[in-house]
């Protein structure tokens, strides 16, 4: 085995809890923005409100259970911060202001 398999999640639960609940919750609310723009119907389409306050929770609890399967509290703040600023950033540049 290499290295890189050999390694072990370590079990650095503050820190991933934290990555996991704010920037976790930060990348279910880009998705469900995206959803709601270019979903179904866009974002005028009826009832789709409800729908997407009732994704943010189910996306965000498995964001943050995933989140624990990262090798280290580093790895999840990196990967988590980069996806969050990327999609932001995407979203932002296809002219939708949060």
């Amino acid at each position: 085995m290499s290295a890189v398999q050999r390694q072990k999640i370590k079990p650095t639960w503050l820190g991933k809890s934290l990555a996991g609940g704010l920037l976790g919750l930060a990348l279910a609310f880009v998705l469900v923005a995206f959803f709601a723009w270019y979903g179904p119907g866009g974002i005028d389409a009826r009832d789709k409100v409800q729908f997407n306050m009732w994704m943010i929770p189910l996306i965000w609890l498995t964001i943050f259970s995933f989140t624990y399967l990262f090798r280290s509290a580093k790895q999840a703040w990196l990967t988590l911060g980069g996806l969050n600023i990327t999609l932001y950033s995407l979203f932002l540049m296809l002219g939708h202001g949060l």
